[in-house]
């Protein structure tokens, strides 16, 4: 068993998708695996790959996550296997599913499914449709709103819990209090804005990547479809702004939670803002181990289970090594910085850029961190100051509230 949990997101279809979106980066990892013709785990990978991480897991709950590409296309009789495996080797464990899914695939059929097996459905959504098929688009580059949305529905209808991941890109982050208040019209209690940021090189790499890794050293040049600085931060600031008067307690979004733990001094629960990494994983079809769902590269390859088991995979040195770099590769400027304890330089992934002194590692979306996190900061202390006594940090919305206190220092207010 592994002294510590680690998480795997899990590509049961490998890299396939039925959507074409502009910005995804695993849509070329098809070309790691040349020989591949059936995409789908294979039934004893996949028996193999639950028993081993139910084994490893040290708590009595454990979390399964499928993602892809798009796990739906593994079809349906797949999950129905995945539940009766978990089921078979459980020992006891409280065993949970998340499926992250573009939607467009999603029927009664599925929908009667997930909910009696109560999957936790993550949705990608841009936005409303404008911002959403600017860069969300089928194989044949029609718009996908429509689809996503039936599925949304599908969902609502059948009483399956749901959450939304936004991606935040060069046109949406234009948009923020349009894209959330579309987000709660839709009924998403639960957000995550996750931004794009991808370098795509001139000419591809040996292993016949475009979208490369931070330490590539050769000519590349951030996409266009990729969100710029300060905008992401500017995005986040305003849409914080009127969750903090509304919807506090009501609404969760998930870089204020993990920005909440942050003011209160405790260990991030998202692996980016976290001083070191290496606890998230990504597993491909043929139950190959990389140390990262962004580092799935043949450099970055752990080995896989059916050569090694889970606990071993996860606690090679080689996987050590990438989690402390996190840490030990912070440039000085990153060390002093006045939010590095809610920052912590984001993820190995963005750093890219090199600080005004020269020091290779800068976040690319350093500024956009720095804007965020200071405009944040007195509503954080005020709410951790709640939680530290025991009262809600809702209590923020008296003082913040619409037509009520002093938006701009709530920690202030509260002392007087």
């Amino acid at each position: 068993m592994a002294a510590r949990g680690f998480h795997i997101m899990t590509k049961p279809a490998g890299p396939i998708c039925n959507l074409d979106c502009k910005y995804c980066f695993y849509l070329e990892k098809e070309k790691l695996y040349p020989e591949t013709r059936h995409w789908k785990m294979a039934p004893e990978v996949l028996e193999r790959y639950i028993e081993q991480y139910i084994r490893a897991q040290p708590g009595n709950e454990v979390q399964f996550a499928w993602q892809g590409g798009e796990p739906t296309l593994a079809g349906l009789d797949f999950f129905r296997s995945v539940v009766a495996f978990e089921q078979e080797h459980a020992a006891g464990k409280t065993i949970h599913n998340a499926l992250q899914t573009n939607g467009t695939l999603l029927d009664a059929e599925w929908a009667e499914f997930l909910a009696h097996n109560r999957f936790l459905v993550g949705v990608s959504i841009d936005g409303p449709r404008e911002l959403h098929d600017c860069y969300r688009v089928d194989k044949g580059q029609a718009p996908t709103f429509d689809r996503v949305m039936r599925g949304i529905g599908l969902l609502k209808e059948h009483g399956v819990d749901f959450n939304t991941l936004t991606v935040v890109h060069r046109r949406n982050s234009l948009e923020p209090l349009e894209v959330y208040r579309f987000l709660k019209e839709i009924g998403s209690g639960f957000m995550q804005f996750i931004p794009v940021v991808e370098r795509k090189a001139v000419a591809p790499g040996p292993d016949g990547l475009i979208l490369i890794q931070p330490t590539f050293a050769q000519t590349a040049e951030v996409t266009e479809w990729s969100v710029e600085p300060l905008a992401y931060g500017q995005f986040l600031a305003e849409i914080f702004d009127e969750w903090v008067r509304r919807d506090v307690g009501r609404i969760f979004v998930q870089q204020f939670d993990v920005a909440l733990e942050s003011w209160m001094g405790m260990e991030a629960s998202l692996c980016v803002f976290r001083p070191t990494c290496g606890s998230a994983m990504a597993m491909e079809h043929n139950g190959d181990l990389y140390s990262c769902d962004h580092y799935v590269y043949p450099e970055h390859k752990l080995g896989n289970i059916a050569d090694a088991p889970l606990e071993e995979l996860v606690s090679t040195a080689q996987q050590k090594a990438f989690g402390q770099a996190k840490r030990d590769a912070l440039p000085r400027m990153c060390r002093e910085c006045d939010v590095r304890f809610a920052c912590n330089g984001e993820c190995p992934k963005h750093r890219f850029l090199t600080t005004p002194d020269g020091e290779p590692g800068l976040n690319y979306l350093c500024a956009g961190y720095k804007y965020f996190f200071r405009h944040i900061d007195p509503h954080m202390q005020f709410m951790a100051g709640e939680l530290r006594a025991q009262r809600p940090p809702a209590n923020i919305m008296r003082i913040v509230g619409d037509g009520g206190g002093n938006s701009r220092r709530p920690a202030e207010q509260a002392r007087r």
